[in-house]
């Protein structure tokens, strides 16, 4: 023990050392002192802090600046518009003169109603203008454009009045009888919530999140472990407290700072957003983020322990991109991979534990999912972590008081604890 500790830098390490001493002494478990060791240490550390401040300033600012500059595009209007009949085209040839000169609003005549509704949503036109019992009504998959909806209401009035006034001659009433024009959002539920727009925008915002929460304090694990171990300060705190304190401490501290600062970006973009015209969709989106939560917990904790394995696997930091270089690989795969799901695959990744943390609250949101699917799946992420876990500390066991040299996955597991 004494060769270790002439290793340690003066005061810090007999700080650590009595630290471990004091462990060994106490009946109670150590590993909420080594997570409360791992959260002080990165609320100290200023990179931390101020990756975090920025990740906050840089999501209110994209939230206000889509909110105040999202509509001042400059470029005409270029729109396919489904029409059920020859006065809809009229409607749309006279909505291009009311655009102006750059832009180009091209009438498609479908079959009925229905086709209309159906195109639409496929995106095979852009809008879709229907004949209702009180006027015209302007569909679509999302927001409606106002300056289409101006442009349209005025070709509205102008052709309907126009076919009242030689109907009815100078009744005025019977004149403005049908020259209402209303919107629909086909994508909207019944409570007026917009799931197809939400699950768009939150589904990649989740994926971002899980992906960079993941990536930035999985590395931090890593980069915790090989440190400790390269200054030899392990050895003291092994011979204190048991190897599996020390690895659940550090898991579960991390874990707790990476579920903080995902609650803080949220409330960031909640705030953000209650000032925007998405307001009214806040209601729609509470289903899905109480399921993200407990999905990106359980998510995050599978990985943890594996990134603790591949820091204990390094001698040095600089050795630290090749032993991690699995987990990284793996995180791009199931981000890239899982958004571009579709289908029945996509289904069947909202049940793969960890890709469920980005797929299940998408399709909760979309209200595809049943009430008993999200609850599987998280069953399934569960019995997931446990393995992973147990995988990750018989690693990081047989791994840590290794020093001679950098250990590949295969070697390690031949390694006898």
């Amino acid at each position: 023990m004494s060769t270790v500790q002439t290793e340690q830098p003066g005061a810090t390490g007999q700080s650590e050392a009595g630290r471990a001493a004091d462990l060994s002494d106490d009946r109670r478990p150590a590993w909420p002192l080594v997570a409360m060791r791992e959260i002080q240490v990165r609320l100290r550390d200023r990179n931390f802090i101020m990756s975090t401040v920025l990740s906050v300033f840089l999501l209110a600012a994209v939230i206000l600046a889509n909110h105040f500059f999202g509509g001042m595009g400059t470029g005409g209007m270029n729109y396919k518009i489904g029409v059920e009949g020859q006065q809809g085209s009229t409607i749309v040839q006279q909505a291009e003169t009311y655009a102006g000169a750059d832009s180009s609003l091209e009438a498609v005549e479908l079959a009925d109603a229905a086709a209309v509704e159906s195109a639409t949503s496929r995106g095979e036109v852009d809008y879709g203008l229907l004949q209702t019992d009180d006027g015209w009504e302007l569909v679509d998959e999302g927001p409606t454009n106002t300056e289409l909806q101006m442009a349209v209401g005025e070709a509205v009035r102008s052709v309907v009045m126009a076919q009242n006034a030689e109907a009815a001659g100078t009744d005025l009433g019977a004149i403005n009888d049908g020259t209402v024009l209303t919107t629909r959002d086909l994508s909207a539920g019944e409570d007026g919530s917009n799931p197809g727009l939400i699950a768009f925008i939150l589904g990649f915002v989740f994926a971002f999140l899980f992906y960079m929460s993941s990536l930035m304090f999985g590395m931090q694990i890593a980069s915790s472990v090989v440190e400790e171990k390269q200054s030899r300060l392990v050895e003291i705190l092994a011979a204190a407290i048991p190897i599996r304190s020390l690895l659940v401490g550090k898991v579960l501290g991390n874990t707790a700072l990476a579920f903080a600062q995902l609650l803080l970006f949220v409330a960031v973009g909640l705030i953000g957003l209650s000032f925007t015209d998405m307001a009214s969709m806040l209601p729609g989106m509470t289903e899905g983020i109480l399921w993200y939560i407990p999905f990106f917990v359980l998510g995050f904790l599978a990985l943890a322990c594996i990134w603790a394995a591949a820091g204990s696997l390094a001698s040095r930091n600089e050795d630290l991109q090749a032993t991690t270089m699995p987990l990284t690989m793996a995180l791009v795969l199931i981000f890239v991979v899982g958004l571009q799901l579709q289908g029945t695959w996509r289904e069947i990744g909202s049940f793969i534990p960890v890709m469920s943390t980005i797929l299940m609250p998408m399709r909760i949101l979309e209200g595809e999912a049943a009430w008993w699917e999200p609850v599987v799946a998280l069953v399934l992420v569960l019995a997931f972590c446990a393995l992973t876990i147990s995988f990750g500390v018989r690693l990081y066991r047989r791994s840590v008081m290794h020093t001679s040299g950098t250990l590949t996955w295969r070697k390690a597991l031949t390694l006898k604890d």
